[in-house]
C-alpha cells in the first residue's frame, strides 16, 4: 500500500520525516527479544513537529482557561533563550473572542508580534485549546492521504513508559477524501507543561481500512484446533530456547515462524540475503544496539546479530 507524504502547509521544509520504531529506550532488556513488543510500537509512524534543530516550543495549561506558549532558540548549541510567549485567554463560558497576549522577549519590531501570532499557528491550533478542559493540540510536520477506502488514526507514541506523560485523544479520519492536516490533541493538567523539539517525536499515525468487522462464536471444531494448535507452538518454542551473550534466556521461535509465514507463496523466489563475513573471534559480550563487530556502522541486532538470532 502507498501513503501520499506532504509537508505541513504553514511551515513546510521543517520538520523529520515519518519513521518506523520497533524499540522504546526506556523498555527492560528482555522486552528487546518480543518480538510482538516491539511489533506493536512500530505499529504506526512517529510524526515530529514542524522545527528545524535549533527550535523547541513549549506549551503550558495554567487552569481557569489559560495557556501560554513560549518559543526558544539555541543557536550555539550551548543554551536556550525564548524568543516570545503568547498567553491565551478564553472567553469564559466559551462566549466571546479568545484574547492573544503577546510578549516579546528580544529587540522587537512593529512586524514581531503578528510574526509570533503566525508562527505559533504553525505549531499548535488555537481555536482547539480547551475542548475538552486543559487540551492542547500539537501540528505535525507531515500529513497524509491514503489510497481509497482506508482511514489515518492519530494515536500517542505505542509502548512509552516514561512518567509522567499527559493524555491524548485518539481520532480516525477519512484521510482518503478528506484533506487533513496532521494534529495530535494532548489534555493536560492545570500546571502541566508539554514540549516539543526537532527530534522529539509527538505522536503516531497507523493507517487502517474502513470495512465492517462482524463478530461471530468460534465452533467446538476451531476451538479444539486453536487448542491444539498452542500446545504445538509452546512445546517447539520450549525446544528452541537460546541464551544472550548476557545470559538472559529467550525463545526465538515466534519471530522465525512469522518470518516463514510472511515469505511469498511456493513458487515465488525471494532475493539472496547479503553474505556476511564471519565475526572476529573472539568477540566478547555484544548487546543488541551495540555497533556490530564486523565494522559494518550497523547495530549488532540488524546485522550479524539477526542472523544469529
Amino acid at each position: 500500500m502507498e501513503v501520499g507524504l506532504f509537508p505541513n502547509p504553514r511551515r513546510p521544509g521543517f520538520g523529520v520525516r515519518p519513521r518506523r520504531e520497533s524499540l522504546r529506550p526506556l523498555l527492560p532488556q528482555h522486552a528487546r527479544h518480543c518480538p510482538v513488543l516491539e511489533a506493536g510500537s512500530a505499529l504506526g509512524f512517529l510524526v515530529h513537529p514542524p522545527l528545524a534543530e535549533h527550535e523547541l516550543f513549549q506549551v503550558g495549561f495554567e487552569g481557569e482557561g489559560r495557556y501560554q506558549l513560549t518559543y526558544s532558540l539555541n543557536p550555539t548549541g550551548r543554551k536556550w533563550e525564548p524568543i516570545f510567549t503568547i498567553t491565551f485567554i478564553l472567553p469564559v463560558g466559551g462566549i466571546g473572542a479568545t484574547k492573544e497576549d503577546v510578549k516579546m522577549l528580544v529587540d522587537a519590531t512593529p512586524e514581531s508580534t503578528a510574526a509570533a501570532r503566525m508562527m505559533a499557528r504553525m505549531f499548535i491550533v488555537p481555536d482547539d485549546l480547551g475542548t475538552p478542559a486543559g487540551a492542547v493540540t500539537l501540528r505535525g510536520a507531515w500529513n497524509f492521504q491514503t489510497p481509497p477506502g482506508w482511514d489515518t488514526v492519530y494515536t500517542p507514541i505505542f509502548n512509552m513508559i516514561e512518567r509522567p506523560i499527559a493524555p491524548m485523544m485518539v481520532i480516525r479520519v477519512q484521510t482518503d477524501w478528506y484533506v487533513h492536516d496532521t494534529e495530535f490533541r494532548y489534555v493536560l493538567q492545570p500546571g502541566e507543561t508539554i514540549s516539543a523539539s526537532h527530534s522529539l517525536p509527538i505522536g503516531q499515525v497507523i493507517f487502517v481500512p474502513r470495512e465492517e468487522i462482524t463478530l461471530r462464536d468460534g465452533t467446538e471444531a476451531e476451538m479444539a484446533a486453536r487448542q491444539q494448535a498452542s500446545e504445538v507452538f509452546y512445546n517447539e518454542k520450549a525446544a528452541s530456547k537460546v541464551k544472550t551473550p548476557y545470559g538472559l534466556e529467550y525463545s526465538p521461535h515466534y519471530l522465525r515462524t512469522s518470518r516463514r509465514q510472511n515469505e511469498p507463496a511456493s513458487g515465488a523466489t525471494l532475493p539472496a540475503p547479503p553474505v556476511m563475513d564471519p565475526l572476529p573471534d573472539p568477540v566478547g559480550k555484544v548487546g543488541r544496539n551495540d555497533p556490530c563487530p564486523c565494522g559494518s556502522g550497523r547495530k549488532y541486532k540488524k546485522c550479524h546479530g539477526e542472523v544469529h538470532g
